[in-house]
Order: structure tokens, then C-alpha cells, then sequence
């Protein structure tokens, strides 16, 4: 990022909410299950599967725990009343991880066991650095209980291609993303180009061993790359799938589609969208710099 792009990201917290909105309500479905609901139909009438975040990382007591329990199994029940193609994706941190691992452990388990009763599945998001070794030990845990569960890997952490080995080895299901933390160099790859080399290392280690990814990715080379992958190993469409953030790429979206491939679209909502809206932002510093040009003429 260059020293311009800093300065602008360092502004964004002096922009008013309202406009911060304006931009936002195009990746974010809005703050109620009503609203996400609205949005998983609409994706679902143009092909597209969906998963449904609740907004909100890093509770600070067991009471905020308990009730992203109850939002993540009110949207399962919502899922299944209107026959919506959606699964959940859940922050450990908003399980209370930070606070007791434990508690955090029961959390994860009733919301698995509700959707395992939806018949529906569970993607554990990956945070940052700090997580990673606990989140997949408290995702190996609860996968001896429940198999409708899946993890997260971020193809910029230097150890994510001993950690797809490992998870190959145990049949899981895995999303592949770049990641999207700010960690030091000797954790994390730095080069953009060796980020997206180990992407792909880490989804042909997962494909080449059978087990079922999702790409997530709007990079059109990665994109390329995957479907060379899914090509040369003779595989199924049904053994992948692509995987895109709402309000991005929707060219993309539809010329995956239009060939065929499966495609699900990340639909976060919620209250807490305004912090999640700004660390969007704060990746893109180009749509940043739009929204303080109008923060400054008033618009």
C-alpha cells in the first residue's frame, strides 16, 4: 500500500456512517435476518448458493457469545422455512474463543447440532494468526462429532501448506482463500504473486487428494488457474466450487455460472456491519479514496 492509500485509509474513521452506507449496502445485506433472507433468495433465483455471516469478532463476554448462538441458529431456521440455499459461516472469536475455549467449544456445538438437524453445514471462518492453531484443533474436535463442518485456509501464512496436508490426510472440506490480515513477514508471505503461487499449490493439494474446495477468490488468474486444476485432475464440477464475496465481480459471477460451475456468494449482515465495512474498505483503498472525496464535498 502506498504512503497516499495510508493516509486515505486512516481517514475513513472520520467519515460519517450514513455515507460509509452508501458504498456498504452493496457487500453488506443489512442489519436483519429479513434482509438476508431477501438477499440469499435473490442470489438463489440466478443460480447462486450462498453463506450467511453474522457480523461481529471478538465478543468480550459470554452474553454476546450466547446471542451469535441464537442469530446463527435463527438464520439455519430461516434457511429451512424458506427453502433457501445458504449454509453459516461463524467466527470462533464471536463464540466467545478469546474469552473461554471451552465456552466457546459448547457454542459451536449447538450451532452444529442445529444445523445438522437443518440438515444444513458450518464453514469455521479463519481469523488472524492468532487463531489459526486453535481453530483447527477445536475444528478436529467437534469433526469426530459432526461431519457437516468445514475450515478455512489462508494461502498467505507460510505454514497453510503443512496444515492442507494434514487436512487432506482427514477427508475435510476447506475453503482456500489469499487471507486478508495484517501479520509480520516471518508468518506471512509479503509477495503478491508467491501468495497466489501457494493458493494454487494449496487447492491442487486439496483437489489432488479428493477432497472438496471452495476457491474464494475474485482474482480472474486464480479463477483461470482453478478450472486448469479442476480440468486436469478430471474432476466433477460437483468436487468444487467457486466462492465470492456479495457485490463483487458479478461478471465473474455469471460467467462462472453460465459455464456451469457451482459459485456460493458470502452474504454478511447484521448491526456490527459498519467495522466490517470499514476493514473492506481499508483493502480497497481506491473505493476509499471515492468516499472521502465525497465525505470533503459534502455529499
Amino acid at each position: 500500500m502506498s504512503t497516499f492509500d495510508r493516509a486515505i485509509v486512516s481517514l475513513l474513521p472520520f467519515v460519517p456512517k450514513p455515507l460509509v452506507w452508501t458504498v456498504s449496502k452493496r457487500y453488506v445485506a443489512g442489519e436483519s435476518i429479513d434482509a438476508m433472507a431477501r438477499t440469499v433468495a435473490a442470489l438463489n433465483g440466478r443460480g447462486m448458493a450462498a453463506t450467511a455471516s453474522v457480523l461481529g469478532e471478538h465478543v468480550a463476554n459470554p452474553a454476546e457469545a450466547g446471542d451469535a448462538v441464537q442469530q446463527f441458529i435463527a438464520v439455519l431456521e430461516e434457511a429451512t422455512r424458506f427453502h433457501l440455499n445458504t449454509n453459516i459461516s461463524v467466527k470462533l472469536t464471536q463464540l466467545g474463543l478469546q474469552i473461554d475455549r471451552d465456552l466457546c467449544e459448547e457454542n459451536l456445538r449447538k450451532i452444529l447440532a442445529s444445523a445438522r438437524e437443518h440438515d444444513n453445514f458450518v464453514r469455521i471462518d479463519m481469523e488472524d494468526s492468532s487463531c489459526t492453531s486453535v481453530t483447527l484443533e477445536l475444528y478436529r474436535k467437534v469433526r469426530r462429532d459432526f461431519e457437516n463442518v468445514g475450515v478455512v485456509i489462508q494461502a498467505y501464512l507460510r505454514r497453510s501448506y503443512e496444515d492442507v496436508v494434514a487436512l487432506a490426510a482427514e477427508g475435510a472440506n476447506v475453503r482456500v482463500c489469499k487471507g486478508i490480515y495484517i501479520e509480520p513477514r516471518a508468518i506471512a508471505y509479503k509477495d503478491p504473486e508467491i501468495i497466489r503461487r501457494n493458493f494454487m499449490h494449496l487447492v491442487n493439494a486439496l483437489l489432488s487428494r479428493g477432497c472438496y474446495v471452495g476457491i474464494a477468490t475474485h482474482d480472474e488468474r486464480l479463477v483461470w488457474e482453478g478450472l486448469r486444476a479442476a480440468e486436469n485432475l478430471g474432476l466433477e464440477k460437483d468436487r468444487y466450487e467457486f466462492q465470492m464475496l456479495l457485490g463483487v465481480d458479478e461478471e465473474m459471477r455469471k460467467i462462472l455460472l453460465d459455464a456451469g460451475h457451482r459459485l456460493r456468494v458470502y452474504v454478511p449482515f447484521g448491526p456490527q456491519w459498519y467495522a466490517y465495512s470499514l476493514r473492506r474498505l481499508r483493502e480497497n483503498p481506491r473505493i476509499a479514496r471515492y468516499v472521502i472525496e465525497a465525505t470533503l464535498r459534502g455529499k
